[in-house]
This record gives structure tokens, C-alpha cells and sequence, in this order.
């Protein structure tokens, strides 16, 4: 067969992996010989702080994908070309430096990638090359699944049932790298050198050894054969943050160190056998490709209220509400389960799915601050930090956004610790100074008998906060705020 391209670039980004990844099987089956690239995009890491566990992530998951490339090719001098500069820039230069025809990239869906993109693909064909986008980090995209009267889909159930429906019965195609793969070149002699370190890209090692977080294609496959053990129990297990129930896979779903259809096509071969936990671990996935295809629908998503009346309200603002939520960012709110939260995100940029929405809505509907302050927040620490998600996340517990929570529904932060953390196995993991009070207790530290705090060695106010709310009394307030809103 001929080909269509004598050299392709693939142009990795947020697909950090050989198998199943569209963009280099689309340039293997069109070009007589492939060289990879990844851009280190100082657009984006020039706003992150020097210390920063996704960009830690991103190298190591590099350090494999070029030792793949190597072994793939079978030449140590073929491996990843590592650029570090403005994306936009770099990759037309490169393309043109090394004389390709065309460069082939997954798509990415959000605003900011959406305009670089544009950059990149009016640079390259003013040098005649073609630009070539492959789905990937999702199963349906943008207006691939619509209702019946031709509309993007604004509710999550309507939307399982018709992603399921299209998907039918049969298994998602995927791509396999076959062992031995010559069409992937030698890098010509400039590129031909060391990936370079964290610190040549300006960057210090984080945390992320010491918490142990697998990275790359062979972390990912390892947290998946650890998951599939416990799949059929996940249903079970996901709502409670001391219990192993998660698949801990969100962080490669982010950055493409596993492949989205091999997992939806692992779920629906379980719940094809009867298990409940893939079913339910299933809806999640379709969640991701739910809260894509809003941000690609409705782009305003990323700046306001995907319900526009919300916009109406308004929040706390000035000295009270910054101390307010600077309590609640350092896990000083007075509630355990909401400051062991915000504990887990801080130290480790992982927070369990239950607490997301518990912290979040108590920081919306206790403390009355502007879900995009919250928003903000979760982008700087997590880890699987992705747009859409995150936004969609933080628009549901504000009642703002697409299929989301009514707003006079507001989660009681104690009964919730109460009911998903019942011993505070959680809590004393990540607030080590409440492990003396009794199960009872160590929900509301500020209702324990004074005899009780005592003898934990506890003083409110001094080893532990106060609230900084009283939950009744910001309920009261939260159901007046949204009043605004019209019914």
C-alpha cells in the first residue's frame, strides 16, 4: 500500500502512550517513516508554581514512551524529540526543520488548546503541511451524540442511554503497536539527545515518589490490574474515602497513560457478566465524555453559569469572605471530614469523588463563596485536574450547571462524615490531632463532652478550629442567596 507521506510528525500532548493511540496509528498507516515529538508548553508551565506533581508525572511518563519508541523501532537512535517553548511556535519550526509532510495530533476540546491548535494548523499550512486531528481522550465527542431534535445533550441520563445505545454491542476498536515497528525513524542529529531533567525545564521534584503514585503506561496497566480485582465491588466501596474502591486511574485518564476505550471496553465486558460495580464505574467514564461534550457545546461553561440565571447571584466578597476561604483551602474549616479533604488534596493532589462534592458544596453553600474561587483552587492541586470535569464538578454542587443538584439540596458535613466515615479512619489519617476522640465525636470535635477533649489532648480554638459556620445558620443563609434565582 502506498503511502500518503514520506515523514509524519506525531505531535504527543495529553496521549502519552504507544497502544491505542489514534494519532500515531493514523501516521504509521500513512507515512513511510514517524518521529514523535512533546512540547513542554511554556503557555502552560510557565503559570505553574516550581514544584508541580503533573509536570513530575509528565516526565517520568515520557522517560517510558521514549524508551517504547526505542524498543519499537529497534534503534537507540530513535526516541521522542522533548521541545521546551511556546507549542505554537515549536512545532511548525520542527516540522519545517525536519522536512515533514504532515504532523498528526490527538484533539483536545478546551478553549485554550482550541486557539493554540488553530495557531499551529495556519502555520503549517502556510509551509503546505497537513495537519491531521484523531479523537482520543474520549468516546463521542462534541456533536457526535445529539437528541432527537439535533441538539447537544444537557442531562446526564438521557445521555448514558443514548452513549450506550450507539455504542451497541460490540467492542470499541483499538489500535496495536506491533512489536517491531521500523517506520518509527532515527531522530535526526540535532534531536538526537537526552530527554532533558526536571530541572533543565526549570522544575523541582515534588512528593510524588514519596506518595508512590505509579506513573506512565506501566502505572497505569499496573493500577488497572489492582482495580479489576475490585471492580465488581465498586459500587460498594466508592463513597468511602478510607476504603480502597476507586480505580486511583484519573490521573492517567488525564494524560493518556491509558487508553479510554480499552477501559470502557474491560467495564462493558463485566457488566455484560452481571457486575454492578462496572456498571456503575462505567456511568463514570461516560461522565468524562458528558462534561467534554458541554465544554465543546457550550463554551461559555468555562467562565459562568451553564444555567445563565445563576450568574443572578451573589456571593461573599471582601476581608471575611478571603479568610473564609483561605480556612478552607488550608483545611481549617472546624469540620473534620471537610478539612481531612482539603488535607488530601494539599498533601497528596488527589481527593477522593465523595469529598469533592462535599467540600465543594460546603465552600458554595456554608461558607458562600463564588464556586470559580473553588474551581481555581482544584485546577492548582490536582493532580487529574481537567477542565471540563472540574468545571462540571464545581457547577453541580453550585446547582449552576447541567443536570446538577437542586440548590436547596445541601450536604450536612456531619452527617456525611457520619455515614461515609463512620469510625473517621479518614479523618484521623489526615487530622492526626483528633485520633483521641471517640467515633461519635470526632465528627463535631465542638459538641464532645469538655472531659472527652481533655483527654485527647485537645483545646478548640488552639489544636483544632472552631467552625467557622454554624451549619444551620448557613443554610438559612445559602437558601436565601439562591432566591435570586427564578424557579
Amino acid at each position: 500500500m502506498q503511502s500518503t507521506y514520506s515523514l509524519g510528525l506525531v505531535w504527543l500532548r495529553r496521549d502519552l502512550r504507544l497502544q491505542d493511540n489514534p494519532a500515531l496509528a493514523a501516521a504509521l498507516a500513512q507515512c513511510t517513516r514517524v518521529l514523535c515529538v512533546f512540547v513542554y508548553d511554556k503557555a502552560i508551565l510557565d503559570t505553574l508554581p516550581r514544584q508541580d506533581r503533573r509536570v513530575e508525572f509528565i516526565h517520568a511518563s515520557l522517560l517510558e514512551v521514549d524508551a517504547g519508541v526505542r524498543a519499537a523501532a529497534g534503534d537507540a537512535a530513535a526516541g521522542l524529540i522533548v521541545r521546551h517553548g511556546l507549542a505554537q511556535d515549536e512545532i511548525p519550526a520542527l516540522a519545517q526543520a525536519l522536512g515533514v509532510q504532515a504532523v498528526f495530533a490527538a484533539k483536545d476540546y478546551e478553549p485554550q488548546a482550541l486557539q493554540r491548535d488553530a495557531l499551529v494548523r495556519q502555520a503549517l499550512q502556510a509551509q503546505g503541511i497537513a495537519f491531521v486531528q484523531m479523537k482520543d481522550h474520549v468516546v463521542l465527542e462534541e456533536r457526535e451524540l445529539l437528541t432527537q431534535t439535533g441538539k447537544p445533550y444537557g442531562v446526564f441520563t438521557p445521555y448514558l442511554r443514548a452513549w450506550l445505545a450507539k455504542l451497541g454491542p460490540s467492542p470499541l476498536p483499538v489500535h496495536t503497536l506491533p512489536a517491531h515497528c521500523p517506520q518509527l525513524a532515527a531522530r535526526p542529529a540535532p534531536y538526537a539527545t537526552d530527554l532533558p531533567t526536571l530541572q533543565d525545564i526549570g522544575f523541582e521534584p515534588t512528593n510524588l515518589k514519596t506518595l508512590a503514585i505509579p506513573t506512565g503506561m506501566s502505572g497505569a496497566a499496573a493500577l488497572l490490574q489492582d482495580f479489576v480485582e475490585r471492580m465488581d465491588r465498586y459500587d460498594e466501596t466508592r463513597n468511602f474515602p478510607a476504603v480502597k474502591g476507586p480505580s486511583y486511574l484519573g490521573v492517567h485518564l488525564r494524560f493518556g497513560t491509558v487508553s479510554i476505550r480499552h477501559l470502557v471496553n474491560l467495564a462493558r465486558q463485566h457488566v455484560a457478566q452481571g457486575s454492578a460495580g462496572a456498571q456503575t464505574w462505567l456511568a463514570e467514564l461516560v461522565w468524562r465524555d458528558f462534561y467534554v461534550q458541554i465544554l465543546a457545546n457550550f463554551p461559555r461553561v468555562a467562565t459562568g453559569a451553564f444555567k445563565p440565571e445563576y450568574d443572578a447571584i451573589q456571593w461573599e466578597e471582601g476581608d471575611t469572605a478571603e479568610d473564609l476561604f483561605d480556612a478552607w483551602c488550608k483545611g481549617r474549616t472546624g469540620y473534620p471530614l471537610v478539612d481531612a479533604a482539603m488535607a488530601q488534596l494539599n498533601q497528596t493532589g488527589y481527593m477522593h469523588n465523595r469529598l469533592r462534592m462535599v467540600a465543594g458544596s460546603f465552600l458554595v453553600k456554608h461558607l458562600g463563596l463564588d464556586w470559580r474561587w473553588g474551581e481555581r483552587y482544584f485546577a492548582q492541586q490536582l493532580n487529574d485536574f481537567d477542565l471540563s470535569a472540574n468545571n462540571g464538578g464545581w457547577q453541580w454542587v453550585s446547582s449552576s450547571g447541567c443536570d446538577a443538584q437542586p440548590y436547596f439540596r445541601i450536604f450536612n458535613p456531619i452527617t456525611q462524615s457520619e455515614k461515609f466515615d463512620a469510625q473517621g479512619k479518614f479523618i484521623k489519617r489526615y487530622l492526626p490531632a483528633l485520633k483521641g476522640l471517640s467515633d461519635k465525636s470526632i465528627h463535631a470535635p465542638w459538641a464532645a463532652k469538655p472531659l472527652e477533649l481533655q483527654a485527647a489532648g485537645i483545646t478548640l480554638g488552639v489544636d483544632y478550629p472552631l467552625p467557622v459556620v454554624d451549619h444551620a445558620r448557613a443554610r438559612a443563609r445559602t437558601l436565601l442567596r439562591y432566591g435570586v434565582v427564578k424557579k
